[in-house]
């Protein structure tokens, strides 16, 4: 078992371009060692296909296209060509869950195929099109998280699926589905949003879930990784959509919102988020990592597409550096790793989730998670450019 020295031990320079680079190379380095194959990285014991080692690919994919370092495109490739057999098939995938996490891969599949095109990817990046083209919706055209979740949108969803809808719409390319695109972020703004700017984790069209509000459907509370998603797909999003798409205006002011949002609920001192962000200080909570990482992308990039003030991007280097000097710690072995990860957290299931406060601040916590590992690579490439 890997052993930690004590954070205070922890020496990172501080960043310049290049180093904010260099730290993406090794944490990009250090997830290698923790997780030799990239399907382990989120536990499993069996590879399958989800939206966690989907999304480590694919920060390795970009790790290459920064960089040049064949190392990384490697070890994308080969998780690629485990998945992916020679006429398409998807390894353990099922189009009939109508599962939004399971169509996040196409995002990297996308960006492999661009850099080293094989007939298989193509397939299945289509398989993982055919999969939106059936999806259940909501009255308002909204997509059902998944199958099992029947009439609800989680702002987890717009990152998981609709970012592969528009980097395919682009791709394509798809310019019709750009207004479809849009849709999904409108109804959630819609019916999510809160008075201080933030949104709830999910919400039931039908009312009908214990956790959903019996006027406004809503879950009770703001979860700090569901908002980190949000705001990730916000960006992903833009950096694709045509300037003169006729509701871009109304998705900036969406992300603009959000991001100032969260500027008012940030703790002051680390530069951090809370679990549950705008709860801080109340009995419980804690500084998590995978949001403020999730965070610190979504600032970075959205200051770069010019649609957040580019004092964003100063604030996503104090996010960095909050990080650093608080979440990071260095392994006996030279590795890094992030600690303060919340593992998971979801909406109903069996047992069931109810979306308090409670629930959130009592899911376990652990290192080098995806959710967290993945982002702070990305969010240090954006930093690097």
């Amino acid at each position: 078992m890997r052993k930690f020295i004590l954070m205070a031990a922890l020496v990172l320079t501080a960043c310049s371009s290049n180093s904010y680079l260099q730290m993406a190379e090794e944490i990009g380095r250090s997830e290698m060692v923790h997780h030799p194959e990239i399907w382990q990285c989120d536990g499993a014991s069996k590879p399958k296909w989800e939206y966690t080692p989907t999304l480590m690919a694919r920060a390795f994919v970009e790790l290459y296209t920064a960089t040049g370092d064949t190392t990384y495109l490697r070890h994308a490739q080969q998780f690629a060509d485990q998945f992916i057999s020679t006429d398409g098939t998807i390894l353990t995938y099922k189009k009939s869950l109508y599962n939004m996490d399971r169509i996040q891969g196409g995002n990297f599949l996308i960006l492999l195929n661009e850099i080293a095109p094989k007939p298989q990817y193509v397939t299945a990046i289509e398989t993982l099109r055919d999969q939106l083209r059936e999806q259940p919706r909501t009255e308002e055209g909204g997509f059902w998280h998944k199958q099992v979740y029947e009439h609800q949108m989680w702002l987890d969803g717009l990152f998981t699926g609709t970012t592969f809808y528009a980097r395919y719409a682009a791709w394509k390319p798809e310019p019709e589905a750009w207004s479809d695109i849009a849709r999904q972020f409108l109804v959630v703004d819609a019916h999510t949003r809160k008075a201080n700017g933030l949104n709830h984790h999910g919400w039931d069209e039908s009312r009908q879930m214990g956790w959903s509000d019996s006027i406004t459907g809503c879950s009770p509370e703001t979860w700090g990784r569901a908002e980190g998603w949000y705001v990730m797909a916000l960006c992903d999003v833009l950096e694709f959509m045509p300037a003169n798409q006729p509701e871009r205006a109304e998705i900036e002011a969406i992300l603009s919102r959000v991001a100032a949002a969260l500027l008012t609920v940030q703790d002051p001192e680390t530069h951090l988020w809370y679990q549950v962000p705008d709860r801080a200080g109340e009995e419980g909570n804690y500084l998590e990592s995978t949001c403020s990482a999730m965070y610190c992308y979504a600032f970075a990039k959205g200051a770069r597409l010019g649609v957040l003030d580019k004092r964003y991007k100063e604030e996503a280097k104090q996010i960095l550096e909050g990080l650093k000097a608080h979440k990071l710690i260095r392994e006996e072995d030279g590795s890094l790793s992030l600690t303060d990860c919340c593992a998971v957290a979801g909406l109903g299931g069996n047992p069931y989730r109810d979306g308090t406060y409670e629930y959130y601040i009592h899911e376990k916590i652990r290192r080098d998670d995806p959710k967290g590992v993945a982002p702070l690579i990305l969010a240090c490439i954006e930093l690097s450019r």
